[in-house]
């Protein structure tokens, strides 16, 4: 049970709104310590456990890197550089950036979608494209919004098991194992190919095809003068 004081440290050190790292770390501690362990045996284990978790950290680091672009008017720049293009609509944005992303996740590259590039690339980039400098109301702005999320989550879910070193795959690859069924990573990722090629054949209809929704829509609204928010 004393094993256990570790959790009474973290709860109280939360509590009380101390450092949340330090109560983590002094955690720790008090566990190895209650656990019998050395001083050393503690330190090696917790720089261990740093060590296989260090690329977390990143994501951290990302966020205030993206939040000072867009504060310089990376939206901004995203938007203008679309808006030059006459042939640009949301959608083959959305097809080309679903494309990047089952290409780069196939082969095992993480690129923390959402935060990186959606919020503040796909996302205006698709706007602009479908806005064409038009005013509308925040229900279309939403529309265009959700349509730039699903190009990324589509693009990682149905590509991430093409890569033969991906989490979901090695887990599938150990439960049927244990249940007596040998298999291949390799076959198994071939496999997955043709889930994601069906997915990008898919969901590149669905693009298009609210290219032509969203036109309708915001027709409509300019015709009946209910585009009263802008970008």
């Amino acid at each position: 049970m004393l094993v256990l004081s570790g959790i009474l440290v973290m709860v109280a050190g939360l509590a009380l709104r101390f450092n949340a790292l330090l109560v983590v770390i002094v955690a720790g501690f008090v566990t190895g310590f209650a656990a019998g362990m050395s001083l050393q045996e503690i330190v090696a284990v917790i720089g261990e456990a740093f060590i296989k978790n260090r690329y977390m950290s990143l994501f951290i680091l990302v966020l205030p890197v993206i939040g000072i672009s867009e504060h310089f008017g990376l939206r901004e720049r995203a938007e203008y550089l679309i808006g030059k293009i006459k042939a640009a609509t949301a959608g083959r944005i959305f097809i080309l950036y679903l494309l990047v992303r089952q290409v780069t996740v196939a082969l095992g590259i993480a690129l923390s979608g959402h935060p990186t590039f959606i919020r503040p690339l796909i996302s205006p980039m698709g706007e602009a494209a479908a806005l064409k400098g038009r005013t509308v109301s925040k229900d279309i702005l939403d529309r265009i919004r959700g349509q730039a999320a699903a190009s990324e989550n589509v693009g990682n879910f149905f590509a991430q098991l093409v890569f033969i070193a991906s989490g979901g795959l090695l887990l599938i690859k150990g439960v049927l194992e244990e249940e007596g069924c040998a298999v291949d990573l390799v076959t198994m990722a071939l496999y997955c190919i043709p889930t994601a090629v069906a997915a990008f054949i898919f969901t590149s209809v669905r693009f298009l095809l609210f290219d032509r929704s969203i036109e309708k829509a915001i027709a409509a609204e300019q015709t009946s003068g209910k585009g009263a928010e802008s970008k």
